[in-house]
């Protein structure tokens, strides 16, 4: 381990989603944050494209924004009652995608490297931190793509191997390439938000039978990237599988997938395989990707194809035989802790506690469960800064049950990460089933209230 001049209270290694929010919550309680981030300073990660803070490198959706009957829309209320940059940004870049919360990518980046940048408590550093400092407060944000030098620092420090799993990217269409007399917008069972388009919110490809019998042939076909030795044995993460691995399971997998045709209805007067009104046999989805609604991307279409391979076959959708990708699909390795064996419950490493970890690092998995990740690991630090006890959330909340299950409720035996659901939460099992999403989420919005005023109540005035 190494040592920074000390001219900061907390140093923050990572500028994404958590190491961000971190250094927000820390800066908005009066605490110096040095915020390193090595993009920018002559470095780049292998999924990465801009070395603007907060960069989203796979979807732009933050997943479903209802807090009444759903876990992660729950965890957006949360965050958002705790003042989150990560929600700040995300409502001024919001773009159209149903009951879901999607951002304009480049716009959110900005606007939380805007907000750092400009707080007084804030000194962003471009630099490649390639040891855990050992002293000082710090926290660990550097995600799943951590660079080689500082992984094995930790690896060191821990005395345990790092796990990983396979992480992939759907491409993105110009909007103006994908031919309308062929696809038609709506949402799913016309499910729309404020922000809406005036028919929905996703462009939808159809296929008959014969198209989607073919398409699935290509992806079986289709040639596929090399794995490096190191690679091979490393397990997928469930909600971010590649297309032509779901393909690879049946050949109904995807229709019951992310081509599933259900709740739209065909609006052309075409033919009797496809008559009007009636649902597609199967459907590719994209979704408004920019707040121009210039670039789109393809729903559910991570994938390791080969560059070559995926404009071939996608060209083949209905809609997209001449369409122009602003960037087409690819694959990542992801890293991450056993948090359960290695981490304590405030998030610090117990080999070394000066220093907590946040983010999908911590083995969470999604934006908004990073995000959450970091911006409690900010106010665990903001209160051992002031001397202050941390009073520990709610397992009832969303923060609370993720955190839970990150810092010792999961088996560390065989711990993979998990994004936020309901079975993280303490059972309800007197409420009946079909009620017991809106009483989890009234619960935890009920004791996170609880819990802020209890916090307020102890800050001395």
């Amino acid at each position: 381990m190494t040592t920074l001049s000390k001219t900061y209270d907390v140093h923050i290694i990572g500028g994404g989603l958590a190491g961000s929010e971190a250094a927000w919550q820390l800066a908005n309680r009066g605490v110096k944050v040095r915020l390193s981030e090595m993009r920018g300073s002559g470095e780049m990660t292998p999924a990465h494209q801009t070395d603007g803070l907060a960069e989203l490198v796979c979807s732009n959706s933050f997943r479903s924004d209802d807090d009444t009957k759903n876990a992660v829309g729950l965890l957006h209320h949360e965050m958002r009652q705790l003042d989150s940059i990560i929600m700040r940004a995300g409502e001024v870049a919001r773009v159209p995608a149903g009951s879901a919360m999607a951002v304009d990518r480049d716009v959110f980046s900005q606007e939380v490297e805007k907000a750092l940048g400009d707080h007084p408590n804030v000194e962003i550093v471009r630099e490649r931190v390639d040891q855990l400092p050992d002293a000082g407060l710090t926290i660990v944000a550097t995600g799943p793509l951590t660079a080689q030098s500082l992984a094995e620092s930790i690896i060191g420090t821990t005395g345990h191997d790092r796990l990983a799993f396979f992480d992939a990217i759907a491409p993105i269409v110009h909007r103006d390439s994908i031919d309308m007399s062929k696809c038609w917008i709506q949402s799913r069972w016309n499910k729309t938000t404020a922000a809406s388009n005036e028919d929905g919110d996703y462009i939808n490809c159809p296929m008959t039978k014969e198209q989607y019998l073919a398409f699935h042939q290509g992806l079986m076909d289709g040639e596929k990237g090399e794995f490096q030795e190191w690679e091979k044995d490393t397990p997928y993460f469930d909600g971010c599988m590649p297309i032509e691995v779901m393909a690879e399971r049946g050949v109904e997998t995807l229709r019951y997938g992310p081509m599933k045709g259900v709740g739209l209805d065909n609006p052309f007067d075409t033919n009797d395989e496809f008559p009007q009104g009636k649902w597609p046999y199967a459907v590719v989805q994209l979704r408004q990707d920019n707040k121009l609604g210039t670039l789109w991307n393809m729903v559910g279409f991570q994938t390791k194809l080969k560059y070559g391979a995926q404009v071939e076959l996608f060209r083949t959708i209905p809609g997209l035989e001449n369409a122009e990708f602003a960037r087409l699909g690819g694959l990542h390795r992801n890293t991450f802790l056993n948090s359960p064996e290695v981490l304590d419950r405030q998030l610090r490493l117990k080999a070394a506690p000066h220093i907590r970890f946040a983010g999908q690092v911590t083995g969470c998995e999604g934006y908004v469960e990073s995000s959450a990740i970091g911006l409690v690991a900010g106010l665990m630090t903001a209160k051992e800064l002031a001397g202050e006890e941390w009073t520990s959330l709610p397992a009832t909340t969303a923060m609370g049950a993720l955190l839970s299950h990150i810092t010792g409720d999961a088996d560390a035996a065989t711990f993979q990460p998990m994004n936020v659901n309901f079975g993280l939460f303490p059972p309800l099992h007197e409420v009946k089933k079909k009620q017991r999403k809106e009483a989890y989420t009234s619960r935890a919005k009920a004791d996170l209230a609880s819990w802020i005023n209890g916090a307020r109540e102890a800050v001395p005035a």
